[in-house]
């Protein structure tokens, strides 16, 4: 099930030789619940790549994409970082998203 998501975040830069994964905004990171190692799905709005890496803390505004997911997607970009979550059945009904949408430079907005 859906966990969390930050909607339509920009994406302020990317970093080809860094190991890996994507540095988010700390105040994102709380505010959707995301953890630092955790797990995310990026969907890049504007070329329609999709690509698993993971989360970890940035500086306040950034959205950097790192390692060979740099490759994937261009400063300005809007993407859509996504978790998810397993739970039982019984659990389905009560799960409320964190769903965080953004403004251009990426401060929450809703």
């Amino acid at each position: 099930m859906l966990k969390s998501k930050i909607h339509r975040a920009v994406v302020t830069g990317s970093d080809l030789n860094y190991v890996g994964s994507i540095s988010i905004d700390p105040a994102l990171l709380r505010k959707a619940d995301i953890r630092e190692f955790e797990e995310v799905v990026v969907l890049d709005i504007d070329n329609g790549a999709r690509f698993t890496t993971y989360a970890i803390v940035g500086e306040p505004g950034e959205i950097c994409l790192n390692g060979a997911a740099a490759r994937l997607v261009h400063r300005g970009d809007k993407v859509i970082i996504l978790t998810f979550v397993d739970i039982a059945e019984s659990e389905v009904d009560e799960l409320v998203p964190n769903i965080v949408i953004v403004d251009e430079e990426n401060t929450p907005v809703g």
